[in-house]
């Protein structure tokens, strides 16, 4: 029997957006367990990386593939590659009017509710959403109508507590909230990544998108990958590239690129 120790493998990918190269030559490999985190400045192509795990159409794969536990989903659809274990925090998600938090969280736990006859949340999920600091009103809203920052946070981080996913891509989790919330955020990223549990135990893998590194305090990275100009410049311990970065900046990346 064979075991597949990689979860995410992407080999020399290009992606294509309104007809313009965005990402080309990347190869990204993720194994069971690990935790990688992606830098790099705006406008560089980290959301369209994560775009294109997730197969949005207006991504356009040109050349190279995806694999996922072994198995080809460069053109599976997004629900397809859900439905096999990947999931995403979004940084900015929209509203959406007339669907409460509520529906989408049994929508997401909706096997385990069916398997155990749950009409309404199961009392393990909804001890997970008060750890989350919600309320049984809250979740009767509508889906990040009137959130504030660090709700809309909370509230992805839930959505993927009830989703469960083997691989969870996390873009910005740190951004535009405060110390407590980036605290009890990282905290359930820690669980969703399997961080309770010994390294050779761990499943589930994730890859994180930083501006700061702020959240790397709390959850720890097992690689940092830079992605300048739509390729990744160099790959590395993130300790290390995190302070090196906040020394010279991303200038010192190209720097250190040019010279290799």
């Amino acid at each position: 029997m064979v075991v597949v120790k990689l979860l995410l493998e992407i080999t020399d990918l290009a992606v294509e957006v309104n007809e313009k190269e965005i990402l080309s030559d990347i190869d990204l490999y993720i194994e069971k367990g690990e935790t990688h985190v992606l830098l790099g400045p705006n406008g560089t192509g980290k959301s369209t990386l994560f775009m294109s795990i997730l197969g949005f159409p207006k991504y356009k794969i040109t050349r190279g593939e995806i694999l996922f536990k072994g198995k080809d989903i460069t053109h599976l659809s997004t629900t397809e590659r859900v439905k096999m274990g990947i999931g995403v925090s979004f940084q900015n998600p929209p509203a959406i009017r007339g669907v409460r938090l509520k529906d989408l969280l049994r929508i997401e736990d909706e096997k385990k509710s069916v398997e155990t006859g749950e009409k309404d949340l199961r009392p393990e999920l909804m001890d997970i959403t008060r750890k989350m600091k919600f309320d049984e009103s809250f979740i009767e809203r509508d889906v990040n109508l009137g959130f504030s920052g660090g709700e809309v946070k909370r509230s992805e981080i839930l959505q993927l507590l009830a989703q469960k996913p083997d691989f969870t891509m996390f873009d910005e989790p740190d951004s535009g909230v405060d110390i407590e919330n980036v605290e009890l955020i990282a905290q359930e990223i820690n669980t969703l990544l399997d961080k309770d549990k010994k390294p050779g135990l761990r499943e589930r893998s994730g890859l994180l998108i930083t501006h700061l590194g702020y959240i790397l305090n709390f959850v720890g990275a097992n690689t940092a990958h830079v992605l300048m100009d739509g390729k990744i410049a160099c790959s590395g311990d993130p300790t290390e590239i995190l302070e090196d970065i906040r020394k010279e900046g991303f200038k010192g990346c190209v720097e250190c690129c040019e010279t290799h």
